[in-house]
């Protein structure tokens, strides 16, 4: 038998799946079918080669989708929950738009030369499709739906239009539901309580929510996060924050704890003041010896301080994780590769014309070219020898393969940021911003590796010719840096105060939670370094032990599913994820982690498990809706409000209403607004 036609099977289908390649039919086997449920739902096995990809549409969605999320993702960055709208947002969004081009765009042919083009080069599909997602960096689900009931399209839209409608209430009517808590309206006079309570500014027991933005704001959708990831984040942050944690604080003191606030990314002197970084600052922007001297060691919130050695685990965890897990997994695939063997999704694409190596070494040699003149022309600016250049990126490349894996089997991505600002504050101390410069050549340079990895595992997936997913990926980077830079400018000259906590009207979402603590890093490892806080010099040189944990840990799990080989949980237990559960906070609070693990719960577990058809249809768009809907009210609340210096103070306008939790419960220290024990 065979054929020249693309052949689907329609959902609900009891006809074995076959995948077409060109004339021939193949049978799938079992090593065609993936081992995980949810690609085998969305991923298919067929292509047609003959789709037009570089259409008017493409370009025009494309270029649109990637500034409007670029727009909304910089708008949001400075907000006290800083959301993240979803890829599959754009995706979503293109599909009503893409169809409704291909029926009123003339389709007359053009000629310029021997260049034909059109701007309906028929109807709108797959292929069109993924390549704008990509611009937005994501992209799934396209075929058309024949199923009962309502269609994924006009879901989405119902869906957006309710989020878009309730979000006004928690983005500016009433911020107050972002976060409420039980126990701080029961006991408003007791600091201890509130520690325990507070949303915001405690271990969140007895916190909710109602607005999507903190559901999703740090961690991201938990919809679109496999449960057993979900897990994994909920043992490491229940046995960090609800175990560990009290007993270090309330039981031991450590680090002084009850000095400081029970949770804070500040910088504090030994008394529990806020410690003046301005004052040991020299006018290069480097450390006044002197003057630090004269003001005493730097002190971290013990919450602060351990996250950070969580940290250390959490990178070295990922080593002996992938190594021992996956590294066979990785041995026999290149072996594979080399010896020709290749799954069904390879067989398909091997019609494309591959990307040459030239392409990647060229940008390449382009980028750190570029990089290597700003750090020799403008050193007084940057301060990164070209030395540390170089190192970050090999940082980059080392990590990047192990990280990538953890990403593609859990959907949370470990952070190379602590590790890099250690390593160059070793070698290079006293420089907070050729630190923050090495952070984000080596850490940046990672994240967007496997940024463009997934889109090309989903090019790959869709049968993308490859080449114009490159080509694609880096005007979509250009373009998304350029309103990036744009956004961040605008924010920055037209609100008032902005990232300045004190000094914003109360309830102002302005708060820049991510930016300050990337402000408090800048100082603890690049401008004081880590001798003189977690070396020698410091007062946390006992989180370095945090590095042998984490690479022996995953030596532990590995071995006791070695010896109960039965037991599949066992090797469910990744560390990495565990480990790094806690990394976001700060600026992350506990009610971020609380109704995300509580959400993820009920979608990825019980919805997954009791409505499997619903998940099916509709999980992924409904993520990409709700956060649609907050993005579009956050930015109209803005313009329409905000900017106008609109405002509402009442009660509700003020969140979590703890205003005790930040307060130290050590006897003899003075803060304002905070009883004093003695």
């Amino acid at each position: 038998m065979s054929t020249s036609a693309l052949e689907i099977e329609e959902e609900g289908s009891t006809t074995p799946q076959k995948a077409i390649i060109t004339n021939e039919i193949v049978e799938e086997d079992d090593e065609d079918v993936s081992p995980i449920e949810e690609v085998r739902l969305v991923v298919p096995t067929t292509d047609d080669a003959d789709l037009p990809v570089w259409t008017f549409r493409m370009w025009f969605l494309g270029l649109l989708s990637c500034v409007i999320l670029s727009f909304l993702n910089q708008f949001f960055s400075y907000r006290s929950e800083p959301l993240a709208v979803s890829q599959v947002t754009a995706q979503v969004a293109a599909l009503p738009l893409g169809h409704f081009m291909a029926r009123v765009l003339p389709t007359t042919q053009y000629k310029i030369g021997s260049f034909k083009f059109s701007l309906n080069s028929g109807p709108f599909n797959i292929k069109e499709h993924v390549l704008i997602s990509i611009f937005a960096q994501a992209g799934a689900m396209h075929k058309r739906e024949k199923h009962k009931g309502m269609t994924r399209g006009k879901f989405f839209v119902m869906a957006m239009a309710l989020s878009f409608i309730w979000y006004i209430v928690p983005g500016f009517l009433f911020p107050g539901i972002m976060s409420l808590s039980l126990l701080c309206f029961a006991f408003p006079n007791s600091v201890t309580l509130q520690q325990v309570g507070s949303g915001m500014y405690g271990l969140g027991i007895g916190s909710f929510t109602f607005d999507w933005s903190t559901v999703s704001g740090f961690l991201g959708s938990p919809l679109v996060t496999p449960f057993f990831a979900i897990v994994n984040v909920f043992v490491g942050y229940a046995l960090f924050v609800y175990a560990i944690f009290p007993v270090l604080y309330w039981v031991y003191n450590a680090y002084d704890a009850k000095t400081f606030p029970i949770i804070s990314s500040s910088l504090y002197t030994s008394t529990g003041q806020e410690y003046d970084t301005n004052a040991i600052v020299n006018d290069r922007f480097q450390l006044d010896l002197d003057a630090y001297e004269k003001q005493g060691k730097m002190n971290l919130s013990m919450f602060f301080a351990v996250t950070y050695g969580l940290g250390f685990a959490n990178i070295a965890s990922t080593l002996t994780h992938c190594a021992l897990f996956y590294g066979r997994d990785i041995y026999n695939r290149l072996r594979a590769s080399y010896q020709g063997k290749a799954d069904i999704h390879t067989r398909l694409m091997r019609k494309y014309k591959d990307i040459p190596g030239w392409w990647f070494y060229l940008l390449l040699l382009v980028t750190v070219g570029v990089s290597l003149v700003l750090c020799t022309v403008m050193r007084d600016q940057v301060q990164l020898p070209w030395w540390g250049l170089l190192f970050s990126c090999v940082l980059a490349l080392f990590f990047t393969l192990p990280i990538a894996i953890i990403t593609a089997t859990t959907n949370q991505t470990p952070g190379l940021n602590v590790i890099t600002e250690y390593l160059i504050g070793l070698a290079y101390p006293g420089h907070p911003i050729a630190n923050v410069c090495f952070k984000t050549y080596g850490y940046i340079s990672m994240a967007q590796a496997i940024s463009f990895l997934n889109d090309f595992k989903l090019g790959h997936y869709m049968k993308i010719p490859p080449r114009s997913m490159f080509i694609v990926q880096l005007i979509g980077t250009l373009v998304a840096s350029t309103v990036n830079i744009a956004v961040a400018w605008w924010l920055l000259n037209s609100i008032e105060n902005i990232c300045q906590p004190d000094l914003l009207p109360s309830g102002s979402p302005w708060t820049c939670a991510n930016d300050r603590v990337f402000y408090s890093a800048s100082v603890i490892w690049g401008l004081v370094g880590p001798r003189r806080i977690f070396g020698p010099l410091g007062n946390y040189s006992s989180q370095n032990w945090f590095f042998l944990g984490g690479l022996v840990g995953p030596v532990l799990v590995w071995v006791l599913h070695k010896i109960f080989p039965k037991q599949k949980w066992i090797p469910l237990i990744n560390l990495p994820v565990l480990l790094g559960a806690t990394a976001m906070m700060p600026p992350a609070s506990s009610i971020n982690y609380t109704s995300w693990i509580l959400v993820g719960t009920v979608f990825n577990f019980f919805v997954f498990r009791y409505r499997k058809k619903w998940w099916q249809r509709y999980n992924y768009v409904l993520s990409a809706a709700l956060d649609a809907g907050v993005a579009f009210m956050g930015v109209a609340i803005h313009l329409v409000f905000t900017m106008p210096g609109i405002e509402v103070d009442w009660w509700g306008s003020v969140g979590d209403r703890c205003p005790l939790a930040s307060c130290p419960t050590a006897k003899g220290v003075v803060v304002d607004g905070c009883p004093t024990f003695f």
